[in-house]
């Protein structure tokens, strides 16, 4: 009973100890507690063998094989059984985490597709559309014809395409090229936006659902632009991050905003990946940095 006593608490100071330097979750935070509390286990029934051999009015030479033996295998055998019920409990406590850091992201991804809906039914947002379709049928059918295709697609897209938490990135770029062209049409050469990913990033990483078009959406919302000062997008991809920059041109009437929109981003990469989105403003430049996925059935 002491060396059982002992033993566990031991392991579970180790725990503690590890605990602050290493996630529990680590691959190290497993090999290092295992290498720790075996040696440990063994030094504690090494340790208390001369108390046995007092006890019991016996003699014990430290180097007898046979009981050096049998308490270094008692010290195995505990740690083993202690080992195992210590994982039981984490066990527990991972699924626990996992079940809930899940029903949070499925609450974040609902409240983003709802995001979606309620941003693309905003009387703003169709105002614009129908005021820019009327003003394109007076001058340029054809034109009026290309902004209605596109607005159909990312209508469509918006509703139907997002009932997972991930999508691949070439279904965001092309969500996003839907709502790009209709605001080209809309501000014709006062938006310029750039688009430069190899077909094998497009093909190969994942993104959140519904990630990229609040982005553009928040660089027109914030900006003053016209054809001799152009509102300049980049969309590109920095070793496993994506890149969204755009120069600044801040309006000198604040627009209101909630930033309800890239908060939502934000936690829902938290939850995704571990990872933060990266905001940084330098000089005349505002940049928004984000986690490549890699596997859309992966829990990242």
């Amino acid at each position: 009973m002491s060396g059982i006593l002992l033993v566990g608490h031991a392991d579970i100071f180790l725990m503690i100890v590890l605990s602050k330097k290493l996630s529990i979750r680590a691959k190290k935070f497993s090999v290092y507690r295992r290498l720790l509390t075996y040696a440990t286990s063994v030094l504690i029934y090494l340790l208390l063998r001369p108390a046995f051999g007092c006890v019991s009015d016996l003699v014990w030479p430290f180097w007898d094989p046979g009981t050096f033996f049998a308490f270094v295998g008692s010290g195995l055998v505990i740690n083993t059984f202690i080992t195992l019920l210590h994982d039981s409990v984490l066990l527990y406590e991972h699924k626990m985490y996992s079940d809930l850091e899940l029903s949070r992201l499925n609450a974040a991804n609902w409240e983003a597709m709802n995001l979606a809906l309620k941003q693309q039914i905003q009387p703003h947002f169709l105002f614009n559309a129908l005021n820019t379709l009327k003003a394109l049928y007076h001058k340029n059918a054809q034109a009026g014809d290309d902004y209605i295709v596109h607005m159909a697609n990312f209508l469509r897209a918006s509703i139907y395409h997002h009932a997972s938490n991930i999508a691949r990135l070439e279904d965001e770029i092309s969500l996003l090229t839907d709502y790009l062209e209709m605001q080209r049409i809309r501000f014709g050469t006062a938006m310029n936006c750039t688009i430069t990913l190899p077909d094998e990033t497009l093909k190969k990483f994942y993104l959140p659902s519904f990630s990229l078009q609040p982005l553009l959406e928040n660089a027109i919302k914030h900006n003053n632009f016209t054809q001799e000062l152009p509102l300049v997008v980049t969309i590109s991809q920095k070793e496993g991050w994506l890149v969204i920059s755009n120069n600044l041109q801040m309006k000198n009437m604040k627009v209101p905003s909630t930033n309800y929109g890239l908060a939502n981003l934000a936690e829902r990469y938290r939850l995704l990946s571990g990872d933060d989105i990266h905001i940084s403003e330098a000089g005349n430049t505002f940049s928004v940095s984000i986690k490549l996925l890699k596997n859309e059935n992966n829990d990242h």
